[in-house]
């Protein structure tokens, strides 16, 4: 053992999102259990690259005795990771993108059942991809998490034709969030967005996220900000412009 830099996860502040381990090009990081982990101190070159990738902030560079850095090693580690992906090309069902619907069909039968107006999976905001085809030329509708619940007629007055992307502004990275929202506006010329949120003071965070994101765009467009009271009503209607 060598005394060197090596990175430090902090499992606490870590959600499990997966960024690091992109951005690792030695493969020293995988998520296990639903948290980063280091697999191998001798994967680790201790240069930290994946810090600046982490929106939790759970990742640091700390000094201490490990396992000297072995290159050959990470060779064969990352020839072996490359082979079992070529073998078994998985991707996660929770995250794989799919469009359910064309925009425009509603998918009613004529019958008493309420049918889903939701055009495409993911819908998380962590989760989906910003060039994910449905986005391409979208009305988008950025919502709180807790909207749909309280609002009984979301689907019909809201969402219909509209594809949508959910989160939380107070439980969730802010930060995060908008530089994924950065990345959806630069990938795609949205046909318009609209901001759906809560009365509650913590939910307003949702605006200014939507805000902050299109001044970093440089993506001029004003946007719909829409307030919905505890009893799903629609309490206000504010256009804000870029």
């Amino acid at each position: 053992m060598v005394m060197r830099n090596i990175v430090k996860i902090d499992e606490e502040k870590c959600d499990g999102c997966g960024q690091c381990v992109n951005a690792c090009a030695e493969g020293a990081i995988k998520i296990i259990d639903g948290k980063a982990k280091l697999v191998s101190e001798v994967y680790c070159d201790g240069l930290g690259a994946c810090i600046g990738h982490c929106p939790q902030d759970a990742i640091t560079i700390e000094k201490r005795e490990a396992d000297q850095f072995d290159e050959e090693a990470t060779r064969a580690h990352l020839s072996k990771e490359r082979n079992a992906q070529t073998q078994t090309d998985f991707v996660c069902p929770g995250t794989m993108d799919k469009q359910l619907r064309e925009k425009g069909k509603s998918g009613n039968s004529g019958t008493a059942v309420v049918h889903s107006q939701l055009t495409h999976w993911p819908v998380q905001l962590k989760l989906v991809s910003p060039h994910a085809p449905y986005f391409a030329g979208a009305d988008l509708l950025l919502v709180a998490d807790c909207v749909p619940f309280a609002m009984g007629n979301f689907h019909s007055k809201f969402l219909k034709e509209h594809r949508i992307v959910v989160g939380c502004p107070k439980l969730d990275n802010a930060e995060f969030y908008i530089e994924k929202l950065v990345a959806i506006l630069k990938a795609n010329k949205l046909n318009s967005l609209t901001v759906i949120h809560m009365e509650v003071p913590c939910c307003f965070g949702l605006t200014h996220i939507a805000r902050e994101a299109i001044v970093r765009s440089e993506v001029k467009m004003p946007f719909e900000d829409v307030t919905i009271d505890l009893h799903g009503n629609v309490s206000k209607t504010e256009t804000i412009e870029s």
